[in-house]
């Protein structure tokens, strides 16, 4: 952005400022940094749904190398860890072993705008190519930013020669793809992960269906649904949904989050972790890993361990992530009597790391809100989980009970009750044999139905439906 721009939009500038502060001051301003990233997300400028075509780049059409792929993307690893580029990331692997040809691409500015200021054009993570679009100024405006970042992505694109665009939500993506189809005659899948409209629902107080702003970035999602060749989705829930705004049902293919096989071996011990969090023997332990966002519901989890506190359970609260939410949450925590150790906030860990603190569980917990996003979309979290054999409590919601069959490998529970997580959460803790029940059967489900083999010999079968494959 130009200075005069910056003038324009104080918040984004003081972002910016904060982003540039050295490495040890700009840690100890990083609740800040991250109040002030939500709402510059959150204000926008957003697109309306008349504007919702990226103007085609210029390009030249060629002949498409048959089996790559061009993974259009917001983010990715290593410059951000979360569910999202971990399913970028593992599912391009699954790929590249499944003998495609996968290449990520991300969104113009990344990594730069999350204050990497020595980020390469272009690197291999995992084996897989990954681009990045750093033009000298970032355009303002999301038109004009998309304008460009199309404008870039077609260079590479001739580069390449893929053989489909394969984008990932959120529209900024499908809208870009789906330019760069008109240009070079490409075909277009669109990966519905989430329905972004109503994640920032969730993170807008007093906002509703009837907002501007939702309506505009429901229209811009819908639009991309209906214009893709195909739609892929984590879900049946989010199917359902998706087919309900007018896509034909035979155009959208459910991929389902998953796992690679490292996460379905035993766990590792869990005793060196358990020392260093101070955890004693004979402590249970309930957690979660993910984001620190409204709608996951860690306030419900953490009421339930108050109750649970006060029955005289020897329990211990383990909260492995972060986000937005992590400051209140541990203000509350300290509220009921929890911040002397009883509920442990680590901070985001690597993801290598993840199933140590797998290990140190005995109940993995999802304790989701009632809000529509939560019964809409399937989270990767607990899919990871389980298939560590960990028995997983979850919400009681729509998206969570195709992955928690009740009783079976798993509790599901009343969103938004912490007194009926509280008793539910105390009989499985005194249950050893339930939990080892249930976990056996969690993994043995993951191994059947969700690992990220399968995924990619979805994905393989939907690019061969639109030609981008050889005839073989």
């Amino acid at each position: 952005m130009a200075v005069g721009e910056l003038r324009q939009d104080p918040l984004r500038a003081a972002l910016l400022a904060l982003r540039l502060l050295p490495g040890r001051v700009r840690r100890g301003l990083l609740p800040l940094e991250q109040r002030l990233a939500g709402r510059a997300r959150t204000a926008g400028p957003v697109a309306t749904p008349s504007a919702a075509r990226v103007p085609a780049p210029p390009g030249r059409r060629f002949h498409p190398a048959p089996g790559r792929v061009l993974h259009l993307v917001t983010n990715g690893l290593p410059f951000r860890h979360a569910g999202y580029t971990v399913r970028t990331q593992k599912l391009a692997e699954a790929q590249l072993a499944a003998g495609l040809d996968p290449h990520v691409v991300t969104r113009i500015g990344f990594p730069v705008t999350q204050g990497v200021l020595d980020a390469r054009p272009s690197q291999r993570v995992g084996g897989v190519p990954q681009h990045r679009l750093l033009p000298l100024r970032l355009p303002y405006g999301q038109a004009a930013a998309l304008a460009r970042n199309a404008e870039l992505a077609a260079r590479l694109v001739e580069r390449l020669r893929p053989a489909v665009l394969h984008a990932a939500s959120d529209h900024g993506n499908g809208r870009v793809a789906l330019a760069l189809r008109e240009t070079f005659g490409l075909p277009v899948v669109y990966e519905v992960r989430g329905f972004l409209e109503e994640t920032w629902l969730t993170q807008a107080p007093g906002r509703g269906r009837d907002d501007e702003t939702y309506r505009a970035r429901r229209a811009l999602e819908t639009s991309c649904m209906r214009e893709a060749d195909l739609v892929l989705t984590l879900g049946e829930a989010m199917k359902a949904e998706i087919v309900g705004r007018g896509v034909p049902e035979e155009r959208v293919l459910i991929a389902p989050n998953a796992v690679d096989d490292d996460f379905l071996a035993p766990l590792p011990d869990g005793t060196p972790v358990r020392a260093r969090l101070g955890i004693a023997p004979d402590e249970f332990v309930v957690g979660t890993v993910g984001s620190l966002t409204p709608h996951e519901g860690i306030e419900t989890l953490l009421h339930a361990g108050e109750e649970l506190i006060r029955r005289g359970v020897p329990l211990r609260l383990l909260i492995v992530g972060d986000g937005p939410q992590r400051p209140a949450l541990q203000r509350l925590a300290a509220r009921l009597g929890l911040d002397d150790g009883v509920a442990l906030f680590t901070g985001r860990v690597p993801y290598a790391q993840v199933r140590d603190f797998h290990a140190v569980l005995d109940v993995f917990a999802v304790p989701r809100t009632d809000e529509r996003v939560c019964h809409l979309v399937t989270p990767l979290k607990p899919v990871e989980a389980m298939a560590s054999g960990i028995p997983v409590a979850a919400s009681d919601v729509t998206a969570l009970r195709e992955l928690v069959e009740h009783e079976v490998n798993g509790k599901l529970i009343k969103p938004e009750s912490p007194y009926s997580w509280a008793d539910e959460l105390e009989i499985l803790l005194y249950s050893r044999n339930r939990r080892s029940e249930w976990g056996a059967a969690a993994r043995a489900m993951v191994a059947r139905d969700r690992t990220w083999k399968r995924v990619a010999a979805t994905t393989r079968d939907a690019y061969r439906t639109l030609g981008c494959l050889d005839a073989g």
